[in-house]
């Protein structure tokens, strides 16, 4: 039966329709006034993250409502909307028109100013200038081939389980392997089945997601769980895994972390994630702008909703100053010593 259930959420995702579904556009007219109480009470009754976020919706409303009358441009009714969804401090929030697009400030500071991830150092120190790249994967050996060194930029980019097999045979002398997301924005959640399909698995329990349900905001439906997909053993890889992830890594990247509480040989290892782990639903505001937010929430093994960030089995920040004097990134060496010493 577990079988079956792989990752539950891609039950949501069909309801969404791959995350998202566009809600039809309501009978309102499309006043500055119309638009601004839609969209308020939209996330008032429909955002799944209030309870992580600590944020006074009510007072949201009362300081920006003011600043809201029929007959002002455009431009000012943006700002006005887009001030109002950058409260929530949510990477999944966004209000799009023809001529902009709102996002979360704060979570893109963290994602630029905070990630620890320098590329040409990797690619001219670690994955070296003769490297291969299967898929959405790059990738090379390290430690005279004793350390797969893995590194996935983006779960948008696809790569199948049959080229992660490929990657774990092109190394037989591997005791291990680094699998290196470090900036990782996030993308399709098939890719995290992709890369749960080669670690060792007999379906065991990972996640459970709740869709909200009522005008509370505590208003959740059931917990459903997720579970991860049944490997043919000889397929496994069983030796040792460290994930580095960074404060880039968001979204999809985010439940991929997650989901490594749920295996005894894979070791979350670099800084918080920045989280994003509600799956987002798009609708169309009076005027014709549409909106994003999450509706769902995912709880780890341990009972945690790490919506904000989740945070590693070793913290670990990467030494820019080392890496700017030697080239070198301690995370990575670290995690090369770790997987050695074992």
């Amino acid at each position: 039966m577990k079988g079956i259930k792989i990752l539950v959420v891609f039950s949501i995702l069909s309801l969404f329709s791959a995350c998202e579904k566009v809600l039809m556009l309501n009978d309102l007219p499309g006043t500055a006034t119309n638009t601004f109480g839609y969209l308020w009470q939209k996330v008032d009754e429909q955002y799944s993250m209030f309870d992580v976020k600590g944020v006074d919706w009510v007072a949201v409303y009362d300081s920006l409502r003011p600043l809201v009358y029929d007959g002002m441009d455009n431009d000012s009714l943006f700002s006005v909307c887009a001030r109002m969804l950058n409260v929530l401090r949510d990477g999944h929030v966004n209000l799009y028109s023809a001529y902009d697009v709102s996002r979360s400030d704060s979570i893109y500071y963290n994602f630029y100013r905070e990630s620890d991830f320098d590329a040409d150092a990797v690619v001219l120190n670690y994955l070296g200038i003769n490297y291969h790249q299967t898929g959405g994967v790059a990738h090379n050996s390290l430690c005279d081939g004793r350390v797969i060194y893995a590194r996935y930029g983006s779960f948008s980019s696809g790569v199948s389980v049959g080229q992660l097999r490929y990657i774990i045979n092109a190394y037989p002398k591997a005791e291990g392997m680094i699998l290196d997301i470090r900036g990782n924005g996030g993308g399709s959640l098939e890719n995290v089945v992709h890369l749960l399909s080669i670690m060792p698995s007999n379906g065991q329990h990972l996640y459970d997601s709740q869709i909200r349900s009522g005008r509370g905001h505590d208003d959740f439906g059931p917990l459903q769980p997720t579970y991860a997909p049944i490997v043919n053993e000889n397929s496994m890889f069983n030796k040792p895994v460290i994930v580095l992830v960074d404060k880039g890594c968001y979204s999809a990247a985010s439940v991929f972390a997650i989901c490594t509480q749920a295996y005894d040989n894979i070791t979350l290892m670099g800084d918080t994630t920045s989280g994003g782990l509600g799956l987002p639903l798009t609708g169309v505001l009076p005027n014709g702008w549409q909106y994003r937010f999450p509706v769902t929430r995912t709880i780890a093994l341990d009972g945690q909703n790490y919506e904000n960030g989740v945070p590693p089995d070793v913290y670990l920040r990467l030494d820019k100053q080392m890496l700017h004097d030697e080239g070198r990134d301690n995370v990575i060496d670290s995690a090369c010593a770790r997987i050695l010493s074992r």
